[in-house]
């Protein structure tokens, strides 16, 4: 790849391209591109598109089947290209009900259609300066900077870099849209658990998100900002997790006396490699010897019902409550919720209008939430620095 200089934004269109951190000014885009992980679509899809997730890691098929069966329960189809299939169809809608006519392209980081593909697609029918939604809301390599990066390894390999721009939508974990669907399940949740006589005391409300590894998570978000342990990736979802409480014991006095916490799923690296924990089945496990009776799990770092939620929660977690003898629920994902499109529009219309960052829907009182990421955000300890799309360099 091409190396690129420190303080230059590679890739950037004219309203990103001066560095600043967040647009104030109108934009102009000619479409928006959504940006997927991707995911099999058949059984004989299941070990490429690992063997894609974990590119340059040097993984044999063995150890990817040991994740394939995951897949394999399922037939080997992952939901999540068949949710974003609905999503653009929403997205769409909804954009022109709102009076905006930019075409939605849909690429994938990891399966078809690919961005590759797509973006050169859309330059193809005249589509050069594009704004990405990607569908992760919050602040980490593998929930941001790995999409910034992949943005810019296409526009290199396709040889598109000097006519296409490829800006990114900032980090959404506590735009209300996104955060309504959390709220409202915890809510029913708690008041479920209620109803069938469970006092409030002996409720635990688990709000769950993605393991990373432990050095990432540190360094995730702006450098320049103390984010405390964990770095801006639990910073975020922290703040979310305590919002959320905090709304539902409004609506729900007796939520007060339940308890909750921010627990990990989905892990996935070496034993010697610290992760963010606690697991999430480790806690139910050990949630008896609380004293509690009744667990809700929050899937607070998903925006749909995706193999991670499918399996990590619907599966594996609601066993763990079976065998502690807990009563269990899942808690919904803000998927294609009429509040989480309408969202989406709201955030595309932020960069059109260069909206001030003090005018913006938000829930925490975090900082951040960049249109235009900060020089060494987000790095992969592993891997380090690669050229990266919508953020200052490195």
């Amino acid at each position: 790849m091409t190396a690129i200089e420190p303080n230059v934004v590679p890739f950037a269109s004219p309203a990103t391209a001066g560095g600043a951190p967040y647009v104030n000014t109108p934009a102009t885009y000619d479409a928006i591109l959504l940006a997927g992980f991707g995911g099999p679509e058949g059984q004989d899809d299941v070990i490429p598109f690992l063997r894609n997730v974990t590119r340059g890691r040097g993984i044999p098929d063995e150890r990817l089947e040991e994740v394939a069966h995951h897949y394999r329960h399922f037939g080997g189809v992952s939901p999540i290209n068949g949710q974003n299939r609905v999503l653009k169809e929403a997205l769409e809608k909804a954009l022109i009900e709102r009076g905006i006519t930019l075409p939605v392209y849909w690429g994938n980081r990891n399966w078809a259609p690919y961005l590759e593909e797509v973006v050169t697609e859309a330059s193809a029918n005249g589509h050069n300066t594009l704004l990405a939604f990607a569908t992760s809301a919050y602040s980490s390599f593998s929930s941001c900077r790995q999409y910034r990066e992949d943005f810019a390894r296409v526009l290199e390999e396709t040889g598109l870099g000097e006519t296409v721009t490829i800006d990114k939508i900032r980090p959404f974990y506590d735009h209300p849209g996104f955060v309504e669907a959390f709220e409202t399940g915890v809510r029913e949740a708690v008041e479920g658990f209620l109803a069938e006589g469970i006092a409030a005391a002996d409720i635990q409300i688990l709000f769950s998100t993605h393991s990373i590894p432990t050095a990432d998570a540190e360094r995730s978000g702006a450098r320049d900002i103390e984010w405390g342990e964990g770095g801006a990736y639990a910073a975020q979802h922290l703040a979310v997790a305590t919002w959320v409480m905090d709304r539902v014991r409004q609506t729900v006095p007796a939520a007060a006396d339940v308890s909750w916490e921010l627990v990990y799923q989905s892990r996935s690296g070496p034993a010697s490699q610290p992760w963010l924990e606690p697991d999430v089945c480790d806690v139910i496990g050990e949630l008896p010897d609380r004293g509690r009776k009744a667990v809700a799990v929050v899937p607070v770092g998903f925006m749909s019902d995706h193999m991670e939620v499918l399996w990590d929660l619907d599966t594996e977690a609601a066993e763990a409550a079976e065998e502690a003898g807990l009563s269990f629920t899942r808690t919904p994902t803000p998927g294609v919720s009429p509040a989480f499109v309408s969202g989406i529009v709201d955030l595309i219309e932020e960069r059109l209008q260069g909206r001030p960052n003090e005018e913006r829907a938000h829930v925490t009182s975090l900082p951040g939430g960049f249109d235009v990421c900060r020089p060494g955000c987000c790095e992969n300890v592993r891997a380090g620095f690669k050229p990266a799309a919508a953020g200052v360099a490195p």
